[in-house]
């Protein structure tokens, strides 16, 4: 495994892979023996990846997956935690937010492939995606809500958005597990693949895309997101995700999950 210089001079694990493949960027996630758990350099490798997307003419769709048995664990919430509050998670120069709630946002589109566990910010991630493609195994929860907090990388209104009120509080609120057909029916998933590999059927379908006019591409993703106004959500979410972890339930929920009980929350 490769390795870069932190913003310390610090030598890093590289935990984002890239491989352009014609036109079409593959980006996985590369840390299997912590279920790719999200951690802050985890984070901004993957933002500097949708940079490279961004940014290199001949690049025209991105696709993600992941290394390992798993998509992802979510976040690595003991390692993220402390920056969120201080507000200090800071993306590098040219990279693009692959949740697209900070800063500018991406103009090519992106296929994703998961399976496995795909939990928490995982589900975030698919949903600021443009197609999502499962193996029949995968496993889905936003289990936010069993921590103390809730949602902060866009499922609070994005799920909402894609699979309507109902089915969205069914699963945000509850934290229960959900499987592939579920998540085919209420449109987070477009396809299920019942054989193979989800990445083999996202990459021909990012192939397909890659083959059509760039700017044509652009253009319908531009016109598309003028339907969604996301900007109001957007603007509360760090500072409620904020309060929330000051809070007695949100150190509740980070001690049950770190002694691995049920938590005992008191509404404080």
């Amino acid at each position: 495994m490769s390795e870069t210089k932190s913003e310390a001079g610090a030598t890093t694990e590289r935990k984002i892979t890239t491989e352009k493949r014609g036109h079409v960027l593959l980006i996985g996630l590369d840390r299997p023996k912590k279920m790719n758990a999200f951690d802050v350099d985890m984070l901004r490798q993957l933002g500097d990846a949708f940079g490279v997307l961004e940014h290199d003419p001949e690049l025209r769709v991105g696709v993600i997956f992941a290394n390992g048995d798993h998509f992802t664990a979510g976040l690595d919430l003991a390692n993220v935690a402390p920056h969120v509050t201080e507000g200090k998670i800071v993306l590098g120069d040219g990279a693009i937010d692959p949740w697209g709630i900070h800063g500018k946002r991406r103009t090519k589109p992106t296929v994703i492939a998961v399976h496995g566990r795909c939990l928490t910010l995982g589900i975030e991630l698919c949903l600021a995606q443009d197609i999502v493609v499962a193996a029949a195994d995968t496993r889905f929860a936003q289990i936010e809500i069993k921590r103390g907090i809730y949602p902060f990388g866009g499922a609070t209104f994005r799920l909402v958005h894609t699979a309507g009120w109902g089915n969205a509080m069914r699963w945000l609120l509850t934290g229960d597990e959900f499987g592939a057909d579920e998540a085919l029916r209420i449109g987070l998933v477009q396809e299920v693949v019942r054989e193979g590999r989800p990445l083999e059927r996202a990459l021909a379908l990012a192939e397909t895309i890659a083959a059509q006019a760039p700017l044509g591409v652009k253009a319908t993703l531009e016109s598309a997101r003028r339907s969604i106004n996301e900007e109001p959500a957007i603007r509360e979410l760090i500072p409620e995700i904020i309060r929330l972890m000051a809070t007695e339930d949100a150190r509740e929920g980070l001690m049950s999950f770190i002694e691995r009980r049920t938590a005992r929350f008191s509404g404080k």
